[in-house]
């Protein structure tokens, strides 16, 4: 019986690690829904990159199991292994490869970089923050940010969105342990982030105290908002949603809790939220958090106590005389 040649062999081999390899690469489920414009090519370079290591896992660990059987000591065979000074050609292969896989990475990560809009971050006014909630105003902070810094540094326009001002704009303001966003067009400032569908939606970073990091694992984005240094964020969601915010950078004791939500609406849900929003925020700080009891009148103070106290308005007229 004539012997199959190693070429074949390899030859066989290869195809099977290949097909097996752009299989589990390209239909792995290792990461969270898409639901930005950025998050396909992201997953591109991702799926990418997963089927060459995964095709380089199969031929180290199958070259370790061949040579494993194939050159196991057999029983009573106390002799030397075959003396081997290297090979040339192979040094030759296993250098060259990775190489040209590594060139070839950073190429296509430069071009991914390119089209997300990391080689043009836009110069837009970064406004300053001045109150949180979750919808409506809860409390006052102090407006530490800058209101003149130019966004120079992260993520800008797409190169077919440059030139193009933002759909909408907001200004993100991170400190331990919060995000706050700024609407600077209508006034409205909340502690999540609120977007329609669509829109090519601007966000400028900034942090009050130490490095803070937004990361939205869906949109496959993420950019560090720097103390005194303004940075930028441009998006288009794609799919109506709710999706977590997480601060990516260890900033404090309590950096685990750092954490918001984006909501991508339908632009009709959009208009709806930001006419609420206004009209909540709208009213006076004091009306909105409490009242200060020493600012009401005798009447006005016991009026919410009258059914408890079983008193009508004539007896309560008789007590304040």
């Amino acid at each position: 019986m004539q012997k199959i040649p190693v070429s074949l062999w390899t030859l066989v081999a290869g195809i099977v690690v290949t097909v097996i390899s752009i299989w589990i690469g390209q239909n792995n489920t290792l990461l969270p829904v898409q639901a930005s414009q950025q998050a396909p090519l992201v997953d591109g370079f991702f799926n990418v990159m997963f089927t060459i290591a995964i095709a380089l896992f199969l031929v180290v660990e199958g070259t370790i199991l061949i040579f494993l059987v194939k050159y196991r000591r057999r029983p009573g065979d106390d002799t030397d292994g075959v003396p081997v000074e290297g090979n040339v050609p192979l040094e030759i292969f296993w250098t060259a490869i990775p190489a040209v896989i590594v060139i070839g990475l950073g190429i296509y990560s430069v071009d991914v970089y390119n089209q997300m809009g990391g080689f043009e971050p836009g110069s837009h006014p970064h406004s300053g923050l001045h109150v949180a909630n979750g919808a409506a105003i809860a409390a006052t902070l102090d407006d530490t940010s800058a209101s003149t810094t130019t966004a120079n540094i992260g993520i800008g326009a797409s190169p077919k969105s440059q030139g193009k001002q933002a759909d909408l704009i907001v200004d993100v303001q991170g400190m331990q342990y919060a995000w706050i966003f700024n609407y600077p067009h209508s006034g409205i400032t909340t502690g999540e982030l609120h977007v329609p569908v669509g829109a090519d939606v601007q966000l400028n970073l900034s942090a009050q105290d130490v490095i803070h990091s937004f990361w939205v694992p869906q949109f496959r984005l993420k950019q560090d908002a720097l103390p005194g240094i303004a940075t930028q964020l441009r998006f288009v969601a794609t799919k109506v949603g709710t999706y977590p915010v997480v601060c990516a950078e260890l900033c404090g004791g309590y950096h685990g809790s750092m954490r918001t939500q984006v909501v991508v609406h339908t632009p009709e849900e959009f208009d709806n939220w930001l006419a609420q929003s206004q009209i909540a925020q709208a009213q006076d700080l004091k009306q909105a958090v409490a009242v200060n009891p020493a600012e009401l009148s005798t009447s006005e103070f016991l009026a919410p106590h009258i059914h408890d106290l079983g008193v009508n308005t004539t007896t309560l007229a008789q007590i304040q005389k």
